[in-house]
């Protein structure tokens, strides 16, 4: 089975924050986020939704689509979170 590399942005539950991310395990990853297992900005702001995320075959593509985001306007983060997710739904039930 070929390895998967996830791009994602997170938010808090009134969606003023937004965190972007890259890793080899979204499910897991996210439930780090949401149970604040890992202190820092996550925790501390109370991300905890996944609002959005992105599939990549080469971990390398995933990093520079990483930087793209958080490099970014948080209107065209909030942009592309729209196009995919228009509702905001917490996607992690879905993975």
């Amino acid at each position: 089975m070929k390895r998967q590399y996830f791009v994602y942005i997170m938010t808090n539950p009134r969606n003023t924050v937004l965190y972007t991310g890259v890793t080899g395990d979204l499910k897991r990853r996210v439930w780090e986020h949401k149970t604040k297992a890992v202190p820092g900005f996550t925790a501390k702001y109370n991300v905890v939704k996944l609002v959005y995320f992105e599939v990549f075959d080469d971990p390398e593509e995933a990093i520079l689509r990483e930087k793209k985001i958080k490099g970014g306007s948080r209107a065209k983060k909030i942009a592309l979170i729209n196009s995919f997710n228009p509702q905001w739904r917490d996607l992690y039930e879905e993975l």
